[in-house]
């Protein structure tokens, strides 16, 4: 005897259409993320929770390495609720099955809110509630709440010594030794041009010296995908990015055309924000809202979405320090000789550079793991897509009224990593392997997350 709930258990198909679309104007709220983005028919239980989810990322200013923790224990838990109706798919978890009579929405919503919950360390009891009132209290909707919180419950003892709460603090815990050579990073400064953005507290310790000592979530270890060597700094290479740096990225550079100006803009994604992994999760929302994916498909497409840019976290931290490079403003500005170049004491990067060591580029990885699983899950690359900036909280004299096109993901993806020279920030390098990385993490977590049972 199956297992599998469907739909028409409690509404008939054409009802359950209507019913989330005349739920829309309590769905969202003008802080969400899905409205303008998601059609109202297209609503879903995963792209409400997860706008849920990308709320809360902006409203406790959550930087990126943990905003990747909470997406992958949220989207995961959910998924492994709906597979554990189901039983399409097999999983290292290990889960029971759930019930022959379990709601699949049901235990979806559970199973996510309450691995939220501990992952941003908040209650979102009243955001569950309100969503369960929409279904008739009955056996399967019973058996949906208590599968639901047994799922949450596997997902967060998994994780609650994965070594993320320690590698919080922003210190070494002599995970890493500091270089001591030319290349060392050190903190950076406030020394960025463009107006009415964001401001910074001045140099900071290295954010999150440990996160790359976090348990994986698919790859092997942290050193699986670690990036190749930084560029020798005495090489026509490293000459020729450091020209580039300088003349593209200074905010007062005429270099830099007007488009690559708002292109650096638009993918900063800085604090007060959804973060560039959370950028990636909007887009996947709208690529995705026409394809009339089941509640299963659309869970295992988030599921692996933000394991992979979760990996992509801990893979790029570990490289960020065991590397331990220094950033573009620094050289430029106090450094140059040391590199046989010509520097710039008054030079200003166009946006903020982040405090903490340059190789490889956060979003090059984000950007790279994002676009290639969701190509991988679509089946091709050449997928035409728009997008306006999620959050105009840092820019919004820049990016009020602009929408970006591209004609595939992995134009979208190049043109994120290049946001990072244009703003002044990242060395070329940074960029191209960490788009490398991220690409192949995405094909690895891809092929080995979950295999499809026979």
């Amino acid at each position: 005897m199956t297992r599998i709930v469907k739909q028409t258990t409690t509404l008939s198909l054409s009802l359950i259409a209507l019913f989330w679309v005349s739920c829309s104007s309590t769905v969202t709220s003008p802080q969400s993320y899905i409205n303008g983005v998601i059609e109202p028919e297209h609503l879903s239980p995963v792209y409400e929770c997860t706008d849920i989810m990308l709320q809360a990322i902006r409203n406790q200013s959550v930087t990126p390495p943990p905003a990747t923790r909470t997406f992958a224990m949220a989207h995961l838990s959910g998924f492994l609720a709906v597979n554990g109706i189901e039983q399409a798919y097999s999983s290292k978890y290990g889960v029971r099955a759930a019930p022959e009579n379990t709601h699949q929405e049901v235990a979806y919503l559970v199973a996510f809110t309450d691995s939220l919950s501990d992952a941003l360390n908040a209650s979102f009891v009243f955001d569950q509630k309100r969503m369960l009132a929409r279904y008739r209290d009955d056996e399967a909707k019973a058996n949906g709440i208590r599968y639901g919180k047994y799922i949450a419950s596997v997902i967060i003892a998994d994780r609650i010594n994965d070594g993320a709460e320690p590698n919080q603090a922003n210190f070494y815990l002599d995970h890493y030794e500091k270089r001591s050579d030319r290349l060392a990073w050190s903190p950076t400064g406030p020394f960025y041009g463009a107006e009415r953005g964001p401001r910074f507290s001045t140099f900071n310790r290295g954010l999150f010296p440990g996160w790359g000592a976090q348990k994986s979530w698919v790859m092997e270890d942290k050193t699986q995908f670690q990036a190749i060597p930084f560029i020798d700094p005495d090489s026509e290479e490293f000459a020729s990015q450091y020209q580039e740096i300088m003349a593209l990225g200074g905010s007062e550079s005429s270099a830099r055309t007007a488009d690559e100006t708002t292109i650096a803009f638009f993918w900063e994604d800085g604090p007060r924000g959804v973060t560039p992994p959370g950028h990636w999760q909007i887009i996947a929302m709208n690529i995705t809202q026409k394809m009339g994916l089941s509640l299963l498909e659309q869970a295992r497409l988030f599921a692996l979405l933000s394991m992979a840019q979760a990996d992509a976290a801990i893979t790029t931290w570990d490289s960020k320090y065991h590397y331990d490079i220094v950033r573009p403003e620094t050289v430029i500005r106090t450094r140059a000789a040391e590199f046989g170049q010509r520097g710039d004491s008054a030079w200003k990067s166009l946006i903020p550079t982040p405090s903490f060591p340059a190789y490889t580029s956060g979003h090059s990885t984000f950007s790279g793991a994002s676009a290639r699983m969701l190509a991988n899950f679509i089946g091709t690359d050449q997928v035409s897509f728009s997008s306006k900036s999620p959050d105009l909280v840092n820019w919004p004299e820049q990016l009020t009224g602009v929408t970006r096109s591209y004609t595939s993901l992995w134009e979208a993806a190049e043109e994120a990593g290049m946001s990072r020279i244009y703003g002044g920030i990242h060395w070329q390098a940074d960029n191209t392997e960490g788009l490398r990385v991220g690409r192949e993490l995405a094909d690895y977590v891809f092929k080995h997350a979950f295999a499809r049972k026979q």
